[in-house]
């Protein structure tokens, strides 16, 4: 049984179809990307899958429960993160800080407008459970650091370490190289696949970069004006002359 099974799911904003009957799944553990060009749907598709748009047609399984018309909390709760493109992030407030009002939104304590007051300090445990993400994700050195004086890189780390504090089965990634240069692109693929290893957290990759999906992803799905054109390792689908023209921009 996959860990995400969407199905059949179909999206139209006043009669213009972004998301044309797609259906894609994504086991546990495992690393697929979701590529096409701008406008082919991918972002849409993931609000589908979060529940901030509700889709027209299909169903959205997660674990074996169908979500279709879950509130968009509900399913963070059951086991969906997510990262945006556009990098999300509040300035001066430390990396640290930014895990742990992660990790009280997870536990739901009430303890959040204490914060905002100044009236509460972390616990141990949750200093914890940050610290294991900031090692995980090599932030340590920069923990107590403002946000704003990091690279974009490591703002981009951030954003992937808030996401993980929920512990989510599946995260879901849209275009985390945007902004980046190749090497700041290179050491994000290789910590999100450290992440990978050592919690098993399936990623499903929204990315414009191929050569990030190609290091990262093992299957990949490829969108052409909302509709599916090509999935399966991704190698082969890169290879395949739709997608070259499609979205490589190559003449076959």
């Amino acid at each position: 049984m996959a860990l995400l099974d969407a199905n059949g799911i179909t999206k139209r904003f006043s009669g213009i179809v972004a998301v044309d009957d797609l259906s894609l799944s994504v086991a546990n553990g495992e690393a697929v990307g979701l590529i096409g060009p701008n406008g082919a749907g991918k972002t849409t598709f993931f609000n589908c899958l979060l529940g901030i748009e509700r889709c027209d047609s299909g169903t959205v399984t997660l674990d074996g429960q169908e979500i279709t018309r879950l509130a968009t909390y509900r399913r963070a709760r059951l086991g969906l993160g997510r990262t945006f493109q556009r990098m999300e992030l509040f300035a001066g407030m430390t990396v640290r800080d930014h895990l742990l009002v992660a990790e009280r939104s997870r536990l739901g304590t009430g303890r959040l407008w204490k914060d905002l007051l100044n009236r509460s300090s972390p616990s141990a445990e949750e200093r914890s459970r940050a610290d294991h993400t900031l090692d995980l994700l090599g932030l340590a050195d920069v923990a107590e650091s403002p946000v704003e004086a990091l690279s974009l890189g490591r703002g981009r780390l951030v954003e992937v370490g808030r996401a993980l504090m929920a512990e989510p089965k599946l995260l879901l990634l849209d275009e985390p190289s945007s902004g980046l240069d190749a090497g700041e692109t290179n050491a994000l693929a290789e910590t999100l696949r450290d992440v990978q290893a050592a919690r098993g957290t399936a990623v499903l990759l929204v990315e414009h970069d191929v050569d990030f999906v190609r290091s990262f992803a093992s299957r990949c799905y490829v969108l052409d004006f909302g509709s599916l054109i090509a999935e399966g390792p991704t190698a082969t689908v890169l290879a395949e002359d739709a997608v070259r023209k499609a979205y490589l921009g190559e003449t076959v």
